[in-house]
């Protein structure tokens, strides 16, 4: 007889009421190439004579020895005459293409050892799962198997059965996950598996299923997990990769028992018999934001297989689900407090997204799901203990249309429930909604934006609709009564709070200068309505004079005229190095305060001189002409000028000049982004052409540049190269474009942008913690990352800035960055704060109000905590520029509250930050990222306008400004990385 091509698998026990159905679907195979292998293992029942009824040669039939599953199947693996094996358990059935299906697979991917499906459990009263296929097992087979029994149901798979007997088949020691540990070994030796994305099997769960012996199937599985990350013998030629077990590194075997555990926890509790577990058998399961829904989905599917009802019914049966939920949640948490609320809310939330159809409201412990009807809001009674509603959004015949997740602090009226509905239901059923309650108001609502949409976009198919939804929102009362009896118990509490005392801010810029193109004189007076505007007395600059002096002529100087003297600092330093000086300015003020600064100099005479109009004294053996000349109107003017003040040497007298480089001279050096014609490259290629002057000698740094020139002929000019090396305060610094400018912000102001980067930084500092590196910044990472920024046209937005944009949906103006540091750490005064005052950016502060002049005590799990803003330093802070915002008052993931607390935080922190700087927070960012649906709408009742909950990305006007994302600077990222992020950003 020719062997078939399939050989299907099946054991069956006392199985008279599933058996034939089991049989019928491999007999109505589509592919009929196959042989059916029954072992009857010792039945009682009617199961033989249901076999005796099959006369249909393709079956064959055998008695089992009646010493398990394995055995059983063991014996007719040993029979099997196909090329590739098929199980199927006798109260399972396959669909009518499944052998069609799976074999088109395997010869599509000839390399592969064995295919695999999806498949769907059938609950006792016939309702079906959705399908669950394991999408690992194809890419990662082992590791997949080490840590899981991936596959799950038997019967959805054919292998290669050469291949299993070269394995020995089932392990007969294991009772339960023999199959498990098959497919284990088989994936050890380096078999491929190749998937069909269908779900074309059907696995019964019923009271006498094998996957409800869980205290069995706790000790089986606790074996095939410790053999996945071992040696395993009984595999002769293993791949090489995997011969001593799965890499620990991604989670040992501890970690996979634990998953495996709880599932088997849930199943036993349901049974009235939940499994001895050691307490620490959970603990290995991670608990942040990220891997409470990982958990959640594991409870409730084991609820689906252990209540065996739809998923769709868990939510009317929570009475009798709720004891295993928190028997789980207890041993999952075991010594781990404050992570309750977190996974209640994530297996609740699951629960109820099922059976959305539900006309009735279903409460659980803290989460009730309501349907509302937006032709139809009402009221909303919320009972005791409830303080999360998942609001199902439907139309008119009660079909879901969305859905959202709010807070609730007590019952909604239908007024809120209204409000509710405008700012999250589906934009179209809420219309259609609105139309039928309120044609008149909706109206009202959508021609004002219609018309000033059609002016600005003049697209009739987009304004109508764009923002209809944002109007409808606002021209509803917002809920905001049910935090007001909070908002003013916060704002006692921090009145309480003493000041401290206030700090004259740093002066970050010199005095804005008037109008250039009026009147000169004027022009300069109102520059010194302010006393030393340039702040002369600094470092800086008392450098930039010193090196003036250095380069003056070695011999006597005679008479001396400076042009432009200012308030006279340079005046009183030069003076003893001359015989009679001549100072000048266009400025009467100007040269009133010199006249009083260089009072000790008998040897000064002073004039108020337009240098470009006036006439200038002659028969100088040295004129001076300090930081004036790129103020001239053009290169026109500046060429007049300079040849009058050679005119006014005498035969070899010297020039003098000293000015700062500007970008408008040369794009790719360091310069000064100042708005003058030329700068100090322009106004020294003027000089070196002009006949009859030769250059002496020249000072250059990468600021500004002294030269100085003679009538008479010299030798090769001296020209050396100095650092600055004096400090450089902030209103010089931050007018620097360092290393070029590929784009100048007055250059791109013209640009239009709906997005916004949002940098999340959390450190600035050169050295700390090695467990903390990815959170900590080095400064000089932090400078080139601003100079970057600076060089290529962005300017930083403050929190009320971007609520502005949000506000009225219009496009960012030029190239804007919202740059924000978390927690308060203090070393932002050290070293961030300098550096963005240097670079003329500010920054977004979110502070931990309650942990302010202490220490970071949420990293103290992994390195010492680093010390946080005091009081005073918050106060300076916000009186130099820096934005305050909220990090909540306890650093607490907003998952892991009720929504009283979580209230709390958000109105204790937002009263302290305004009581210590003057101004209440419009911004907040969640701590530890963790994703809280109820957040938005209940900080928008706290009085915040923006905010950053877990989203990573860059922020879009689209997008709902009170869960913007934010692009995380880590602290290993090198230029090119930073530099990668924010153009990807503007792409």
């Amino acid at each position: 007889m020719t062997a078939p091509i399939v050989s299907i698998v099946m054991a069956a026990r006392n199985a008279e009421a599933t058996i034939a159905q089991a049989i019928d679907s491999v007999r109505a195979q589509d592919f009929i190439d196959w042989e059916l292998l029954v072992v009857d293992d010792g039945s009682t029942d009617g199961t033989a004579a249901i076999l005796d009824s099959y006369s249909d040669p393709r079956i064959r039939r055998f008695r089992g020895p009646a010493q398990g599953v394995s055995a059983a199947r063991n014996l007719a693996i040993e029979q099997a005459r196909g090329r590739w094996l098929g199980f199927l358990d006798s109260d399972d059935w396959f669909d009518r293409d499944f052998l069609s299906t799976m074999l088109a697979a395997l010869a599509a991917a000839p390399d592969a050892g064995a295919v695999y499906c999806g498949y769907r459990r059938v609950l006792p009263d016939g309702t079906m799962t959705a399908p669950r296929i394991d999408r690992a097992v194809a890419d990662a087979p082992f590791a997949a198997f080490a840590r899981g029994c991936a596959v799950v149901t038997i019967h959805c798979l054919l292998v290669d059965r050469a291949k299993v007997v070269a394995m020995y088949g089932f392990d007969p020691a294991l009772a339960t996950c023999e199959d498990w540990d098959l497919w284990q070994r088989l994936s050890r030796a380096g078999m491929r598996w190749t998937m069909v994305d269908r779900a074309l099997c059907y696995y019964r769960a019923s009271a006498g299923s094998l996957t409800r012996a869980t205290r069995a199937m706790l000790r089986d599985g606790r074996t095939v997990i410790d053999r996945g990350f071992a040696p395993d013998a009984r595999v002769a030629a293993p791949d090489p990769a995997f011969a001593n077990g799965a890499d620990p590194a991604d989670g040992g075997p501890d970690l996979a028992y634990g998953w495996f555990a709880l599932w088997c926890l849930v199943v036993g509790a349901l049974d009235g018999d939940p499994p001895p577990l050691d307490p620490s058998a959970l603990s290995p399961l991670p608990i942040g934001p990220d891997h409470a829904y990982w958990i959640a989905d594991t409870i409730v599917q084991a609820l689906v297989v252990g209540h065996r009802q739809p998923p769709a019914a868990l939510a009317r049966n929570w009475p009798a689900l709720a004891p295993a939920i928190a028997l789980a949640i207890d041993h999952v948490l075991a010594e781990r407090v404050g992570h309750d609320v977190r996974l209640l809310y994530a297996v609740e939330l699951l629960i109820l997204y099922e059976g959305m159809d539900d006309p009735h409201p279903r409460p659980l412990a803290r989460t009730m799901r309501v349907p509302v009807r937006l032709d139809r809001p009402a009221t909303i009674a919320v009972p005791p203990g409830i303080d999360r509603v998942l609001l199902v959004f439907t139309d008119r015949r009660g079909r879901p249309v969305g859905t959202s997740i709010v807070g609730v602090l007590r019952d909604l009226s239908a007024g809120e429930v209204e409000a509710l509905a405008a700012a999250h239901a589906p934009l179209r059923p809420l219309l259609r909604g609105l139309a039928r309650r309120r044609p008149w108001a909706l109206a009202r609502a959508a021609i004002p934006r219609a018309v000033r949409h059609f002016k600005a976009d003049r697209n009739p198919r987009r304004w109508p609709l764009r923002h209809l939804a944002r109007d409808i929102a606002r021209r509803t009362a917002p809920r905001t009564g049910d935090v007001a009896a909070l908002a003013a118990q916060a704002r006692a509490r921090a009145a309480a709070i003493d000041l401290p005392a206030p700090q004259a801010p740093a002066r970050l810029s010199a005095p804005p200068e008037a109008d250039r193109t009026g009147d000169r004189r004027a022009f300069w007076e109102g520059y010194f309505a302010h006393e030393d505007p340039w702040n002369y007395g600094s470092p800086y600059e008392q450098e930039k004079y010193r090196r003036q002096l250095d380069l003056l002529p070695g011999t006597p100087v005679a008479r001396a005229l400076e042009l432009a003297c200012a308030e006279g600092f340079f005046t009183r330093l030069l003076a003893p190095r001359v015989t009679r000086l001549t100072a000048t300015d266009i400025s009467a003020t100007a040269v009133e305060r010199a006249r009083v600064r260089c009072a000790a100099h008998a040897n000064i005479d002073w004039r108020t001189l337009d240098l470009s109009a006036d006439p200038i004294p002659g028969d100088q053996d040295l004129i001076v002409c300090s930081e004036v000349l790129y103020y001239l109107a053009d290169t026109d003017e500046l060429r007049r000028v300079l040849d009058r003040i050679v005119a006014a040497l005498a035969p070899g007298g010297s020039v003098l000049t000293a000015h700062a480089f500007v970008v408008t001279d040369d794009r790719a050096r360091t310069g000064f982004d100042w708005a003058n014609p030329f700068g100090a490259r322009r106004i020294a290629e003027t000089l070196d052409a002009m006949p009859g002057l030769h250059r002496a000698a020249t000072i250059e740094t990468d600021l500004y540049r002294i030269d100085r020139y003679q009538r008479a002929a010299t030798d090769a000019p001296v020209h050396r190269h100095l650092p600055v090396e004096a400090p450089i305060e902030d209103a010089v610094a931050r007018s620097i474009v360092w290393g070029g400018a590929p784009a100048l912000r007055r250059e791109v102001a013209h640009e239009r942008t709906r997005r916004l980067p949002i940098l999340m930084y959390h450190s600035i500092a050169a050295d700390g913690p090695a467990a903390l590196a990815r959170w900590r910044t080095h400064p000089d990472r932090f400078r080139d990352q601003l100079r970057w920024l600076r060089a290529n046209g962005y300017h930083a937005l403050t929190a009320a800035q971007a609520d502005w944009y949000w506000q009225r949906g219009q496009p960012f103006d030029g190239r804007p960055v919202w740059i924000t540091f978390d927690d308060g750490n203090v070393d932002f005064a050290h070293h961030g704060w300098p550096l963005l005052r240097a670079h003329d950016f500010r920054a977004e502060m979110f502070v931990v109000t309650d942990a302010i002049g202490g220490r970071a005590e949420w990293d103290a799990a992994l390195a010492d905590p680093l010390p946080l803003l005091d009081a005073g330093q918050i106060a300076t802070l916000a009186g130099e520029g820096v934005s305050f915002g909220s990090h909540f008052a306890r650093h607490r993931a907003a998952d892991t509250l009720s929504t009283a607390d979580l209230a709390g935080e958000l109105l204790d922190s937002r009263a302290v930050i305004e009581r210590l700087t003057g101004s209440a927070p419009l911004a907040f960012a969640a701590p530890f990222m963790a994703p809280d649906l109820r957040l938005p709408d209940l900080a928008r009742r706290c009085g915040y306008a923006l905010g950053m909950i877990a989203g990573s990305g860059v922020a879009h006007l689209s997008q709902p400004p009170l869960d913007l994302p934010r692009i995380e600077v880590r602290g290993d990222w090198s230029l090119d990385d930073f530099v990668a992020a924010m153009e990807a950003a503007r792409a």
